[in-house]
């Protein structure tokens, strides 16, 4: 027996954008049809010129707990995921207390989303020197691939990796054809910045294209000699573009994603003391954020990521303005298909873009693409419906993220998620929840049999 079904005029599959009836079962899409079967007798949801689309998966949010639920915390950020049409995440193994760098520590993780877990969550371990013995461990918890940084990540309990601990680690998450993201800056001891704290335009030139540009031809570099899964995060600098390009002409197993953020908004126009804009790598100019919108029409950059990283608004130094001392990374996870979409559409880009740069691409990332990502039969039927033609404006009584803090309050973005489905089951309709804690652990394939 179908449990339901739900039918429209634009169904967004991977052959294309279609009137079809799609039938869910026991969690899964059971098909995809033409039409309603005859004599069927299950519900039907019809949702006329709505999009229906497989549900937003992001690979990139600091959720923070335990230790740091006062910057977020499960239960704030998987209800703004599911409000945003995000139905799975992938939590970031820093500004968590502790680091996700032990399996101990990732067993206080997953104890502390008990009760507070309303969508789907998987989790990177983290690299850092010293722990190469507690990879596997990890693996065996169930993690979907580990995070590393080049340079300081903000967190003295999350050092960076020198290139020397990256070969010893690296054959390890090889030979499990685990990813390896990496946040490439590669800093020097040169003091670039010395002008006004609130200046943005000295922000900018405190965390140059060069450090970026560094840092991924290591990576580059690194993953043709062990042929290791490697993510470059959240690229900001459009000079890395063409050696990007050569190594996936190569045929290297190298993937990349940028930010919302750096497509959305640009340099030129973030005002001194505006720190709710600062983030690491930082927004760069128009010209070079157009070359970032080409290199993700051209497929050289694979997906689009928030890198949701709150804080507390006296560590964002609001009251201050001083972007030297706050802390780097922008509040935007319920916004991520609103704020992409607004941008996208205006160079005109298609839903079927939004779909593959938010949930297909994404899943192949996290290993999940046997089951999600995509609207097609025996796929988990994790499912947003979606009004492209509607907007709204940001405001604060809006956004279920702790702190309401983010550059995006007031903007009129296109785009408004009507309806996310989990499993199958109606979570959030209309601006309301309709049922809370139905997320489920996400862990990597050889180890599903133990998702709960």
């Amino acid at each position: 027996m179908i449990d339901r079904a739900i039918k429209g005029n634009k169904i967004c599959t991977p052959e294309g954008i279609r009137k079809a009836v799609v039938l869910l079962k026991d969690g899964l899409i059971a098909d995809v049809l033409p039409e309603v079967p005859q004599g069927f007798n299950a519900e039907v949801i019809y949702i006329g010129d709505r999009v229906l689309m497989s549900g937003v998966i992001d690979p990139h949010v600091h959720i923070n707990e335990p230790g740091r639920a006062d910057w977020e915390g499960f239960n704030t950020a998987t209800r703004a995921a599911i409000a945003g049409g995000l139905t799975t995440l992938v939590d970031m193994p820093l500004n968590s207390s502790p680091v996700t760098t032990t399996a101990e520590a990732f067993d206080q993780k997953m104890a502390a989303t008990k009760g507070q877990l309303h969508t789907n969550c998987g989790f990177w371990g983290g690299l850092v020197p010293g722990n190469t013995d507690d990879i596997e461990l990890l693996i065996n918890k169930g993690v979907l691939g580990f995070k590393a940084f080049l340079t300081h990540s903000g967190i003295d309990d999350f050092p960076n990796v020198t290139e020397a601990d990256l070969r010893k680690a690296m054959p390890i998450i090889a030979k499990h054809g685990l990813p390896l993201l990496v946040h490439c800056e590669l800093s020097t001891d040169e003091k670039l910045a010395t002008g006004d704290a609130r200046s943005y335009a000295n922000y900018l030139s405190s965390r140059p294209k060069e450090w970026e540009d560094k840092a991924i031809d290591r990576m580059i570099r690194l993953c043709e000699d062990y042929n290791c899964r490697t993510h470059i995060v959240h690229l900001s600098s459009a000079n890395s573009i063409e050696s990007i390009d050569k190594a996936k002409q190569k045929g290297l197993p190298l993937t990349v994603e940028t930010g919302q953020h750096y497509l959305y908004f640009t340099a030129e126009t973030i005002r001194d003391g505006q720190t709710q804009f600062k983030c690491a790598p930082p927004i760069r100019e128009k010209e070079n954020n157009d070359q970032l919108w080409e290199a993700l029409r051209s497929g050289i950059i694979d997906f689009v990521a928030t890198d949701h990283s709150p804080a507390p608004p006296d560590l964002k130094q609001m009251e201050s303005g001083d972007f030297m001392k706050a802390w780097g990374g922008i509040a935007s996870l319920q916004l991520a298909l609103p704020v992409l979409w607004t941008a996208a559409r205006q160079r005109g880009f298609m839903v079927t873009d939004i779909a593959r740069w938010l949930s297909e691409k994404p899943a192949q990332l996290a290993g999940l693409d046997h089951r999600k990502g995509r609207i097609a039969k025996g796929y988990d039927a994790d499912l947003i419906v979606w009004n492209p033609e509607k907007s709204f404006v940001v405001s604060t009584d809006s956004l279920q993220h702790k702190h309401k803090m983010t550059p995006y309050l007031n903007e009129e973005l296109f785009g408004v998620v009507e309806q996310t489905y989990l499993g199958g089951e109606l979570v959030f309709k209309d601006g309301s929840f309709v049922v809370l804690n139905s997320g489920k652990f996400i862990v990597h394939r050889g180890t599903e049999n133990t998702e709960k």
